[in-house]
């Protein structure tokens, strides 16, 4: 496969990730929520702060997509070990470590003032771990691309 294929290809998936998450956030998460309300009256108080929580936390997915692209377009560019890719996957994972501490915060301030259920915030835990999981895979791979870039920049100057 080559570099443009390949690039295009994680642009593709990009592009249907970004779609999905608009979905998502933008149509189940809303529709869910209502159903939810409707059916147990009890939380209705709680559907417009978990739906704006929600809507916010998916900033930084969008710009880790972002980052995503621009590390696709290097890639187009045979361009795959730089020390640009090497920012933009440090940038990811601190977009990634400020997501996953925003949600764990704000669902530990929700379930002190009694807008969470116990349930709900266990289960939250598991988005909080692939969070802090995804953080610690863009640093280790920050880390790995900057060493490529460095070595790859001793090699060119080398006969």
């Amino acid at each position: 496969m080559s570099q443009k294929s390949l690039s295009r290809w994680l642009k593709g998936i990009i592009a249907g990730m970004a779609i999905c998450g608009a979905i998502i956030y933008l149509y189940f998460i809303p529709v869910w929520g209502k159903e939810f309300t409707e059916i147990n009256a009890e939380y209705m108080s709680w559907y417009l702060p978990w739906l704006i929580v929600l809507l916010i936390s998916a900033i930084p997915c969008y710009w880790v997509l972002y980052f995503g692209w621009k590390i696709s377009t290097e890639i187009g560019k045979d361009n795959s070990f730089s020390i640009e890719n090497a920012l933009y996957l440090k940038n990811i994972a601190i977009l990634a470590a400020l997501d996953s501490v925003y949600f764990f915060v704000v669902n530990l301030v929700f379930m002190i003032i009694g807008i969470n259920h116990p349930g709900m915030f266990l289960i939250s835990l598991i988005a909080v771990f692939v969070g802090i999981a995804i953080t610690v895979a863009a640093a280790a791979l920050s880390h790995l691309v900057r060493k490529a870039a460095e070595i790859q920049k001793e090699n060119e100057f080398t006969i």
